[in-house]
């Protein structure tokens, strides 16, 4: 080969490695702008205790035009047990608030403020919607993503739609009312003893006369007897005439 051949070539490879070179360093500047920006709202994470002792702490990272939170919680240790360990992640548009872009920190300390006042710190609200940034919509507060181990918790109702709480048949209670028992009179005994009874005045019969001689002796025995002796009067005259 003469010696304008290979200058050519050895001109060729150094256009190349020129170019290797400069794409490398393009795109360390960019990862460290990149990596600059997830770190530019604050370097030491927002750090809490739960209602439960949990020691909890916020980190706040990028997510292309989202912001994202990790919640990140472990419990107290119990003996030889060591304590619970969970996590929780939330995503936003907090920066489209005037307010956030002020002062970002504030933002999460009231998130914060809020959680602290759980016993899971992970089982809150699925939106928060910070004090300084109420007034924006939904896409800009936080917004539960994904929790680990899985909470429980339902979903948030989607906008325009309300949950409807299941319709319990009213119980109806009969009244009853007692049977009232009529006392049933009792029959009355007859007192036994003196004078418990009146005696009956045992009315006296004059004996009819059944013919005239009879009748003769009766009326002889009314004038000329007393009234108690009528009958034995009436009787002897009655013997003595016949």
């Amino acid at each position: 080969m003469t010696g304008p051949v290979l200058r050519t070539i050895a001109r060729m490879l150094l256009t190349v490695l020129a170019a290797c070179v400069c794409l490398s360093l393009a795109q360390t500047n960019s990862s460290s702008n990149d990596s600059k920006q997830q770190r530019s709202i604050w370097d030491e994470p927002i750090r809490f205790s739960s209602k439960s002792k949990d020691a909890c702490s916020m980190v706040v990272s990028g997510a292309g035009d989202y912001t994202r939170l990790r919640v990140s919680c472990k419990g107290p240790s119990q003996g030889q047990t060591p304590g619970r360990s969970y996590y929780c992640d939330f995503q936003g548009k907090p920066n489209q608030c005037r307010a956030y872009n002020q002062n970002p920190r504030h933002y999460f300390s009231q998130m914060m403020w809020d959680m602290r006042k759980l016993s899971h710190a992970c089982q809150g609200p699925k939106l928060y919607r910070p004090q300084m940034c109420k007034k924006y919509a939904e896409e800009v507060q936080m917004t539960f993503l994904s929790a680990w181990p899985k909470t429980n918790a339902p979903k948030p109702p989607k906008p325009g739609q309300e949950q409807r709480k299941p319709v319990v048949p009213p119980q109806t209670k009969v009244a009853t009312t007692p049977k009232t028992v009529k006392p049933q009179p009792q029959p009355v005994k007859p007192q036994t003893g003196k004078g418990s009874q009146p005696r009956k005045p045992i009315p006296r019969t004059t004996p009819r006369p059944t013919d005239q001689s009879d009748v003769k002796a009766a009326r002889l025995a009314t004038e000329y007897c007393w009234q108690s002796f009528h009958g034995i009067c009436t009787y002897f005259i009655s013997w003595f005439q016949n």
